[in-house]
């Protein structure tokens, strides 16, 4: 069920009315949620439904046993300790399962081929369940908290179950923590007061970003040059590269954006996770920016776990680097995800080499002029990685960027319209943030009736400029 469907126009509507009414009722309305929650992830694969299940049910189970194992004072044990381990590699061997196993298996059998052993080992085609690593990195973080005593008590298993089966949030993110989402539960909003005028622009804005510009990129460049570069020539190949960094981020801010206005509406507030990370000086910034609540999940529970910043420069560098590493694999079972990871990583230790050496240097050139070079080169440094993200594989990859510096080849998609679009969207994230924050303010003191009349409209216009059908959010697939 996509956002940007009649289904799910339908869908919402009923769990917006019938949510509202059973506000009231804290049971019945978690109870209603919950199904709701089960009914749009169902609507994909019933199948999934028992994975769901399970993640809840042993999660919940974990967390419960690891306060147990706490002291009265809630300082930790060995005992919480090793069940906080058993339920980290319970997760991950479920995700790892679902997501890893035909990579490792093809992977093995290509290295044992290499070297001379015929090998055929089947591969078990298993399906990937839509949304498993972002409610599995929920699941982890719950428990993870829960055994460094940042709960008074666990949540009971109902409102464990709303809380990791959420549909607002179920598929794609943000990756919300327990302890944002579980005290809204037990407030009582007034409807009165619900953020409507904000709620509507992130949905509009969300729904013009994935149905007109993603589509447009996607249809009009990207996806032709990426299918085949060899096709087409240095002009139009560098256009798909920076159309790529467009679509990408216009997918999937775009989807946040209605997940945080579909949330709003029904009383509930979710964390930010995006800041125009295309306005970064820095690679570091660029990550305070971009998927902000999977930078600050791999900072908190994999980064400063492995040592952080603490030790020596060596240990820092090699935390860094394996931190993105990880998150590479995280986003999917390709060596082109390793590829992407390494190259931020990479730069993000020499990034940090450089600051280091340089620190309290002067290049004695105007601060604009350096500052237009810093965003230059990390932008760059992003698109580049974009190219492992985008591509099939390693060498589809390097064909690509080969095509960069070949002559000939097809021009075609390349339009004045293509790179209106692109400059357009890259010059909106430096906006200052007070311009949209004063529209929606604005836009807050009409009417509700004439906010959904003006929603309604900017939808239909949305309809109208987008293709004919849409294609699933880039990051359904992770």
């Amino acid at each position: 069920m996509l956002f940007p469907t009649i289904d799910f126009a339908v869908f919402f509507l009923v769990v917006f009315t019938v949510s509202w009414l059973l506000r009231p009722h804290k049971i019945a309305w978690r109870w209603f949620i919950l199904a709701a929650s089960f009914v749009f992830y169902g609507w994909w694969d019933w199948n999934y439904l028992l994975l769901l299940f399970l993640s809840i049910g042993i999660n919940w189970f974990f967390g419960w046993a690891v306060f147990r194992a706490l002291t009265p004072e809630g300082e930790r044990t060995d005992a919480s300790r090793w069940i906080v381990r058993i339920a980290v590699i319970v997760n991950l061997g479920i995700l790892g399962y679902f997501k890893y196993v035909d990579f490792f298996l093809s992977t093995i059998t290509e290295k044992m081929r290499s070297i001379g052993i015929s090998v055929d080992a089947p591969l078990l085609n298993v399906i990937l369940p839509i949304g498993i690593s972002f409610f599995t990195f929920q699941a982890i973080s719950y428990v993870i908290d829960i055994g460094r005593g940042e709960w008074r008590k666990p949540l009971n298993f109902l409102d464990f179950g709303v809380y990791l089966s959420f549909f607002a949030h179920l598929v794609a993110g943000p990756i919300v923590r327990a302890s944002e989402f579980a005290p809204q539960l037990e407030e009582q909003p007034d409807p009165r007061y619900v953020r409507s005028g904000e709620a509507f622009m992130l949905i509009f804005r969300g729904m013009f970003k994935k149905v007109v510009v993603s589509s447009f990129l996607a249809t009009q460049i990207v996806d032709p040059v990426f299918a085949n570069p060899d096709g087409y020539g240095s002009l139009a190949v560098l256009l798909a590269i920076y159309a790529y960094a467009i679509q990408i981020y216009s997918d999937f801010s775009g989807y946040t954006d209605i997940a945080i206005g579909i949330a709003l509406l029904l009383g509930i507030r979710f964390p930010q996770n995006f800041d125009s990370p295309y306005i970064a000086l820095s690679l570091q910034d660029f990550w305070n920016r971009w998927h902000m609540t999977l930078s600050r999940w791999l900072r908190d529970y994999l980064y400063i776990p492995l040592g952080g910043n603490r030790g020596s420069k060596a240990m820092m560098y090699r935390n860094l680097f394996l931190v993105m590493i990880i998150g590479g694999l995280w986003h999917g079972a390709n060596w082109t995800f390793v590829a992407w990871g390494a190259i931020h990583g990479g730069y993000l230790v020499a990034e940090r080499i450089v600051r280091a050496k340089w620190k309290g240097h002067e290049l004695g050139l105007p601060p604009l002029l350096v500052k237009s070079m810093q965003w230059f080169l990390v932008f760059n440094v992003v698109c580049l990685a974009w190219v492992f993200f985008r591509a099939q594989s390693i060498d589809g990859a390097f064909t690509l960027l080969g095509r960069l510096f070949a002559s000939g080849g097809s021009s075609a998609g390349v339009s004045l319209l293509l790179i209106i679009v692109i400059v357009a969207s890259v010059a909106s994230q430096f906006v200052p943030p007070r311009i949209p924050q004063k529209a929606e303010v604005w836009f807050a003191t009409w009417a509700p009736a004439l906010q959904i009349a003006a929603l309604a409209g900017g939808l239909v216009l949305i309809d109208a400029l987008g293709p004919e059908g849409i294609a699933p959010f880039i990051y359904f697939q992770f």
